[in-house]
């Protein structure tokens, strides 16, 4: 005989990873936020700054915030090479390929 599946067992399942993602997106967020220091901004400053670059529809100043993101992922990857292993080593043969 077939065993019977536990649906609210594996609905609440779900709910608990789900709510453990979310959680997990909220505390990247705020480590982002105080890792390029906008943690010293008031809020409204940067939920405006936020809510620009959310409405922003020109293609190049948004390439130009990907690009400055990027570097600033890069230089934090090389500073701690030890910790994040392949970043680190992707920045420094990123850096040794373009020059």
């Amino acid at each position: 005989m077939r065993k019977t599946r536990d649906y609210d067992a594996e609905l609440k399942a779900l709910g608990d990873k789900a709510r453990a993602i979310k959680a997990k997106k909220v505390q990247q967020l705020g480590e982002l936020v105080i890792a390029t220091g906008a943690d010293a901004l008031d809020l409204d400053i940067l939920a405006g700054a936020l809510l620009a670059a959310v409405e922003s529809s020109s293609a190049d100043e948004r390439e130009a915030w990907r690009a400055k993101g990027a570097a600033f992922f890069q230089g934090r990857g090389r500073k701690t090479g030890q910790r994040a292993g392949g970043n680190g080593e992707g920045a420094k043969q990123t850096g040794a390929g373009e020059a």
